[in-house]
């Protein structure tokens, strides 16, 4: 799973808060997480099989939401979104929380790619 991954499964946990905030209110801004605080989050993934079956889990939606997104299912992309709502608490809070703060990362940039060394093995774990 890479980076690009990642924030795509991101922007999907984002949609709850999204829809539920005041149209004239901006989304609050979500800082970046540390390099230490996505370590932390890839050693709590691993070390739990149920965390770990769930982040796989979000990787396998993200091909279907791409493909609802294509076809622009709306009913689709909601119903997936509501499973990958689902599967993101599983893995816990500090999972919607980092992804979200991801969102303000370059993946192409250098510190995008240190996130991604990070994350990539994760998706390896995935069968």
């Amino acid at each position: 799973m890479n980076l690009k991954l990642v924030l795509a499964i991101s922007l999907l946990a984002a949609i709850p808060v999204v829809a539920h905030a005041q149209k004239n209110a901006p989304p609050p801004k979500t800082p970046k997480p540390t390099l230490a605080e996505v370590q932390k989050l890839a050693q709590t993934i691993t070390s739990d099989k149920a965390k770990q079956q769930a982040y796989c889990e979000m990787g396998k939606l993200q091909d279907q939401m791409e493909q609802a997104a294509q076809k622009k299912d709306k009913k689709a992309l909601d119903a997936l979104g509501a499973k990958a709502d689902a599967l993101a608490q599983q893995i816990g809070p500090d999972y919607a929380k980092i992804m979200d703060g991801l969102d303000e990362v370059d993946p192409n940039s250098a510190e995008g790619k240190q996130y991604g060394a990070i994350l990539d093995p994760l998706g390896k774990q995935c069968k």
